[in-house]
């Protein structure tokens, strides 16, 4: 159903709409037996008053919304407190809205800014691809920042866009581990059907076994399962368990996420194998954990301090009406650690 209006809660309770606004202003002079219905239908239906419009004349709003594809994501808690360091030094207040992995990004932000009256938007992980202009309804100046390398598109002049280039990136991490020996080399692909990000890594990791001359083993590509968060410890457990319990002959895993990565140790080691001995494992992201794990994770790491300054920046010149947009790509850089061995 679309969002109801007050018109819809005035006909569903046969009031005028006069009565619901008082109702919903807690005027004194309400029936108490009308306000009670009035209420049950906003309860009902899930009414939010768009206080901004009432407001509209009176105050002007100072709030940013982070939009997080991926919540339990190690990389945006690190960037999201980027950003509340700096929104806070310039004055800005800072709202974080978890976008589902089936919802539309976009149609989440239009609801924000007609709600809050959002002075900006931020997207962390979010599809990129979406129909053509779809990103014009969006009237309030916003980044998109790590959601895939864009900087080829003919339209992405009119948005701002920082990353690093995933399929680049995520082609170097097999490279390596090709170079190493290895030619069984499994993926943990989160969300590869419909996500920028998930698709350049995916497209990275079969550039570099194409380049290898290496045959295209479909065993060995693992999306996770959409049962549970695409970005999570849990999800990199379960889908190597899978992939080890179906007995496809594997020497390293390739995960796209290091949370994933994390997942995969204890299903290795549950399956009494050893890393590196048994299986190598490479990740990507960066993240503080890849140390405090045991072995200590090899990755390829994102900076990922110096994406967050630079969305914000980016963001900052545009609500200040003094930016042009642009598209920043950042290199990554591989982190040799202790999980990968040569064969």
């Amino acid at each position: 159903m679309e969002e109801i209006t007050i018109k819809d809660i005035a006909r569903l309770c046969n009031v005028s709409v006069s009565t619901v606004s008082r109702a919903i202003n807690k005027h004194p002079d309400i029936n108490p037996d009308t306000l009670k219905q009035i209420q049950q239908v906003i309860d009902e239906y899930g009414y939010i008053p768009n206080n901004s419009a009432r407001n509209l004349k009176r105050t002007e709003s100072n709030t940013v919304a982070v939009l997080l594809k991926g919540i339990t994501n190690p990389l945006f808690t690190s960037m999201i407190r980027v950003f509340e360091t700096l929104l806070t030094r310039h004055k800005y207040d800072l709202l974080v809205r978890q976008v589902n992995y089936e919802e539309d990004e976009l149609t989440a932000a239009q609801e924000l800014v007609k709600e809050k009256r959002l002075k900006g938007v931020i997207f962390l992980g979010a599809n990129y691809y979406h129909q053509e202009n779809a990103f014009d309804k969006l009237k309030v100046p916003f980044v998109l920042s790590t959601v895939g390398a864009i900087s080829e598109d003919p339209d992405s002049s009119r948005f701002s866009h920082v990353s690093v280039d995933d399929e680049k990136e995520s082609c170097r991490a097999v490279r390596y581990l090709i170079e190493k020996g290895h030619r069984q080399i499994a993926i943990l692909s989160a969300e590869a059907r419909n996500s920028s990000v998930g698709k350049l890594r995916m497209s990275g990791y079969l550039k570099a076994l194409k380049e290898a001359g290496i045959p295209v083993n479909p065993n060995l590509i693992c999306p996770v399962s959409d049962d549970l968060e695409h970005y999570s410890m849990a999800n990199g457990f379960f889908t190597t368990r899978k992939l080890l319990e179906s007995g496809e002959k594997v020497t390293a895993i390739y995960a796209v996420a290091d949370v994933l990565a994390a997942g995969a140790y204890r299903a290795i080691h549950e399956a009494g194998l050893h890393i590196p001995e048994d299986i190598s494992v490479i990740g990507f992201d960066g993240i503080d954990l890849c140390d405090y794990l045991q072995p200590k994770l090899t990755t390829l790491a994102q900076p990922v301090d110096q994406i967050a300054m630079a969305t914000f920046e980016q963001l900052y010149d545009l609500m200040e009406g003094n930016g042009q947009h642009k598209n920043i790509i950042y290199e990554g850089r591989l982190l040799e650690k202790e999980s990968v061995a040569a064969i």
